[in-house]
């Protein structure tokens, strides 16, 4: 017997309007004729020229002179090459370059979906039973490209979700790229890329004790070229590369709102988009609390798990995943130790779920298989839908299965709580499943979350909709794990 599932009228829609300005470069020919062609122009001609677009675009991002100049900067080391000077221009001038490599991106048109749920690091002036959540969205914006974005919402005593309208502008964050690598520490991370002995030991050979990325990047690019005929070997040196790439920093102004914040793809294995951000509230030993979020990084060919770290949702650290666990898509990191371990559940093979544990949160060897497919509905492949969630009866773990007609619904589990790797139970039927209003979309036929969240007595799920939308659906938590207990294994 299914459980009895009540859908939220809420609903979040893709937002044509939510645009950023971004960096614009369509080659160094292109961009040389038009520093040229600015450079020749007239200061009236400058001036009329410029003033309209500060006035139209002004109302529709934050500082536009300062992203202009920012932009205007950025290419500033072609000013000498056509035999200009760029402290000799003056400030509108360079506003007025800086608009040509400068476009407007919307970040969430064609897609809004795949939800996560965390408590809110601000909890004051509320009412009792109420809960500030913050929610986070994989955009997908022009070509397909994938970004986290954050939205604000209050949860009520009823268990009503409201989300709060969004801010007036998009922002991009300041990036900070690492400087340096340590050699020992950066070769022992990227072992599980398994490069032939003989070649990973001439990329290090050939690199300082302490090298920067660019350092990196020519050793590769000239070990490329040497081994131009194995094109196996080529792409696992990329790889080397990519990793490196996929150390940084994101720091967002304190003075922009958290619909305002969004992370867009920075490194090269991101360069086709960030996929289904699981975002989880994780405890110290010490009691502190830091959000992690996985996620799948994708240059178009292969995916790369990522892992993203906050305090504040105002500055961001980024880092690759490595190890033999760290493979595919649908990892989740469990909000606590366990037994001193870190612990992440995953889907390496594509199919089933599995589960490891470590001393590192950034290494994760010797995955172990937890799930397999089981029940009709999931006899394609089954997988989390964000972190494990500790309850009194153990962990409880949001999962997704795909049957027939490729549809993707919604059940549960339950994992032991001082051994995870032991699963208790299993719901049967779906919690969720597309019905006539959900199946129309993007990708028809898919419900999909990245994380739910306990709250008032009832299990809150946020799920995408046909890849398109967002909704909400809670369910009552005790009758829940009964039935999940009830099913068994």
């Amino acid at each position: 017997m299914r459980l009895t599932i009540e859908r939220k009228s809420t609903k979040i829609y893709p937002d044509l309007k939510r645009v950023v300005a971004r960096f614009f470069f369509n080659g160094e020919a292109r961009a040389k004729s038009i520093i040229q062609l600015v450079a020749a122009m007239t200061d009236e001609e400058v001036d009329i020229t410029i003033t309209p677009i500060l006035r139209e675009f002004s109302r529709r991002h934050r500082n536009i002179t300062r992203i202009f100049e920012k932009h205007a900067d950025r290419i500033r080391h072609l000013f000498s090459a056509v035999q200009l000077n760029y402290e000799d221009l003056s400030l509108k001038r360079k506003l007025l370059t800086g608009s040509y490599f400068t476009n407007e991106y919307s970040i969430e048109s064609a897609a809004f979906f795949n939800p996560s749920l965390v408590e809110d690091v601000d909890q004051s002036g509320l009412e009792e039973g109420q809960k500030r959540v913050i929610l986070s969205f994989r955009a997908v914006g022009e070509g397909h490209i994938s970004s986290i974005a954050f939205r604000s919402g209050l949860i009520d005593r009823n268990n009503q979700v409201t989300i709060l309208e969004a801010g007036n502008y998009v922002d991009e964050a300041e990036l900070i790229r690492n400087a340096s690598y340590k050699k020992t520490i950066f070769f022992q991370n990227a072992v599980s890329i398994k490069l032939p002995d003989s070649v990973f030991q001439e990329v290090q050979n050939s690199l300082p004790d302490e090298f920067e990325y660019m350092a990196l990047k020519k050793v590769i690019r000239e070990m490329q070229q040497r081994y131009q005929v194995d094109s196996l070997l080529k792409k696992a040196l990329e790889r080397l590369l990519w990793l490196a790439d996929s150390y940084y920093e994101l720091n967002f102004s304190l003075d922009t709102d958290i619909s305002d914040r969004v992370i867009f793809p920075y490194s090269d294995a991101e360069s086709r988009g960030i996929e289904d951000a699981r975002f989880v509230k994780y405890t110290g030993d010490n009691g502190s609390i830091t959000y992690y979020a996985t996620y799948t990084a994708f240059d178009g060919i292969t995916i790369q798990p990522k892992l993203l770290q906050t305090k504040d949702f105002y500055s961001f650290k980024i880092m690759p995943l490595y190890g033999e666990g760290a493979q595919n898509k649908n990892l989740a990191l469990f909000p606590r130790k366990i037994n001193g371990k870190y612990v992440m559940i995953s889907r390496i093979d594509g199919i089933n779920g599995y589960i490891m544990y470590s001393d590192k949160i950034n290494i994760w060897e010797n995955p172990q298989i937890l799930q397999t497919p089981k029940y009709p509905w999931e006899f394609v492949q089954v997988g989390n839908c964000g972190s494990p969630i500790e309850t009194s009866e153990g962990w409880l773990v949001i999962t997704h299965g795909v049957g027939p007609m490729r549809t993707y619904c919604i059940g549960a589990s339950l994992l032991d709580i001082d051994n995870p790797g032991r699963e208790i139970g299993r719901l049967r039927e779906p919690l969720l499943m597309p019905n006539k209003d959900e199946r129309e979309g993007y990708v028809p036929n898919v419900l999909y979350s990245c994380g739910s969240f306990i709250h008032n007595g009832e299990l809150i799920i946020p799920y995408g909709l046909s890849d398109y939308a967002s909704g909400f659906a809670t369910v009552n938590l005790e009758k829940l794990l009964a039935q999940i207990k009830a099913d068994g294994i």
